[in-house]
């Protein structure tokens, strides 16, 4: 797919381009994350305590997309219908319908209360990586935990990264004055210790995942400010951008079309070391139980489960995994797209 671009794109990214497609284990890093990231976001078809689809009476119901009642199905109650009820299953069978369930039949809340031993529970054929200390699947919890972790960090990337070329832009182009009270503090704010101050933030309200990312915005633009400073601060005195002001155009359309776009080359090299920085210090808050509310499906909750229980080393090992093959397809991305926008090749 990735070659069908080519030919849309002016010489000099198309030299980038194959540049990072030659870099194979970046290339395919690429591939393979998205693949998961996208299976990810229909976590609900893949594992979930609904059915896909449900054949009742002659008609069609969809209970992983609308909610049903009891009622719907001849029941006595107009409360939400429980799927895995014998009462419902036998409701259900008596018209002649069926259910179709997704090929994990848990959520990340599910409990099973069928399990042949105390939680957490081992692999076995109902739960394909075991359960955690509450009776909850790890696989259907690692999935969904996986796409809130991607969502979360490439919220965080965009927005830093939004903010933090808005600073330096601004600190680089215009200097003086701007930029020695800028660079005085990005020195202070920098210097305050980050990890410590989002457990004292966090522990002041009860955590949700705008509320994190809000903190969190609080500190992780800096990364880019030096970065793009410098490119501005190199890009000013060129002579293209002076001949641009010398004809009348304004510092904001020769910051947008002439030095921007030079920035942006940094800034993109640096965006999968920023996600792979805000999937970590998520982990880290949940895993100390700063992070997301309780229940929700964390792969650092997974983290503090394993060193909890450390009869059961499927909790740990599976989000142990999950983590390191995440942040390993980052990283191989990274250091391609660095390759790819390198100026000395």
């Amino acid at each position: 797919m990735l070659h069908r671009l080519l030919p849309r794109l002016n010489p000099v990214n198309q030299r980038r381009l194959r540049r990072f497609m030659a870099n194979r284990r970046g290339y395919w890093s690429l591939w393979v994350f998205l693949a998961l990231f996208i299976l990810s976001l229909g976590a609900e078809l893949i594992a979930n305590d609904k059915p896909l689809l449900v054949v009742y009476d002659g008609g069609l119901y969809v209970p992983v997309l609308k909610r049903y009642a009891e009622t719907d199905f001849g029941g006595e109650f107009p409360l939400e219908a429980n799927y895995k009820s014998p009462y419902i299953r036998e409701l259900i069978a008596e018209k002649d319908g069926w259910m179709v369930f997704p090929p994990i039949p848990f959520s990340y809340d599910s409990i099973n209360y069928d399990l042949k031993v105390p939680a957490p529970a081992p692999p076995s054929a109902d739960n394909w990586l075991g359960t955690d200390d509450q009776g909850r699947d790890v696989m259907a919890r690692v999935i969904y935990g996986f796409r809130i972790s991607v969502l979360f960090a490439l919220t965080l990337t965009i927005i830093s990264s939004i903010i933090g070329v808005f600073a330096g832009a601004l600190q680089g182009f215009y200097g003086g004055w701007v930029d020695l009270v800028g660079q005085r503090f990005l020195e202070v704010w920098s210097g305050l210790p980050v990890l410590y101050l989002l457990i004292i933030l966090a522990s002041f309200v009860q955590p949700n995942f705008w509320w994190l990312l809000g903190i969190m915005l609080l500190f992780s633009w800096m990364s880019l400010v030096d970065v793009v400073r410098a490119e501005f601060l190199r890009g000013r005195n060129l002579e293209y951008v002076r001949a641009a002001r010398a004809l009348g155009m304004g510092n904001g359309a020769i910051m947008y079309r002439h030095i921007l776009p030079n920035a942006m080359v940094s800034t993109i090299t640096f965006m999968p070391f920023i996600l792979t920085s805000a999937i970590g210090t998520l982990t880290s808050l949940d895993f100390l139980g700063f992070g997301l509310p309780a229940g929700s499906p964390s792969l650092g909750e997974l983290v503090a489960q394993g060193k909890s229980n450390l009869q059961a080393p499927w909790l740990g090992i599976s989000a142990f995994m999950v983590l390191s093959v995440m942040l390993t397809l980052l990283v191989f991305i990274g250091e391609a797209a660095r390759d790819a926008f390198d100026p000395r090749k």
